[in-house]
């Protein structure tokens, strides 16, 4: 009787009392918690082939780096070595200046691991047109590309990192003599040289 009563008391005085706070709803999001951040950047070759002809890009590339497995970023290649386009037009061939560029978008799996592997798409255009050996442009112009790949990445130092892969450049919008979509479409490999904060 006297245990009944003095739990009575104790809820009457509030000692017992046990006050239920709702919990806060919080927006869904992609990535929970704290995000760390890293940066990259550094330059490209990439070999390949255009118009049934060895051709070879030299450019960079460079991202911000989420919780070491989503990358953002930008690149940008050109054409470094002499392509010969064969054309109707009277005189001569000419050769092809080619360059593109755009977001790239990668998800690496394993960072830190010493190898690992990540996938990454390149989203943008691209701007082709002839020349002679004077360097003189002709007909200028603009393309969409689209070029998904893969890579292997080895971690040389912390601040240090080599990537080999490859990808498939899909090109579309090409309205040049002598030059096709298909002509620039094809698959490359490339080696890159990563310099930053992973």
């Amino acid at each position: 009787m006297n245990l009944i009563l003095g739990f009575i008391l104790l809820n009457y005085y509030g000692f017992g009392a046990v006050e239920i706070v709702p919990r806060e709803k919080q927006d869904e999001v992609l990535i929970k918690g704290p995000v760390e951040k890293g940066i990259f950047g550094g330059p490209v070759i990439k070999f390949t082939e255009l118009n049934n002809d060895f051709a070879c890009f030299f450019g960079g590339r460079g991202a911000i780096v989420l919780n070491h497995t989503f990358a953002i970023g930008g690149g940008g290649y050109g054409l470094v070595n002499r392509v010969v386009v064969h054309t109707d037009y009277p005189l001569r061939d000419y050769y092809m200046d080619f360059g593109y560029g755009g977001l790239i978008l990668e998800w690496i799996f394993g960072s830190r691991r010493m190898i690992h592997f990540g996938i990454s798409s390149l989203i943008g255009g691209g701007d082709i047109c002839y020349r002679t050996d004077y360097f003189e442009p002709w007909y200028d112009d603009a393309v969409f590309v689209f070029e998904p790949g893969a890579e292997l990445t080895l971690n040389v130092t912390r601040c240090f990192r080599i990537d080999l892969g490859g990808s498939y450049r899909y090109i579309y919008g090409t309205d040049l003599d002598g030059i096709s979509d298909k002509a620039l479409s094809n698959g490359a490999c490339h080696l890159t040289f990563k310099f930053g904060r992973f």
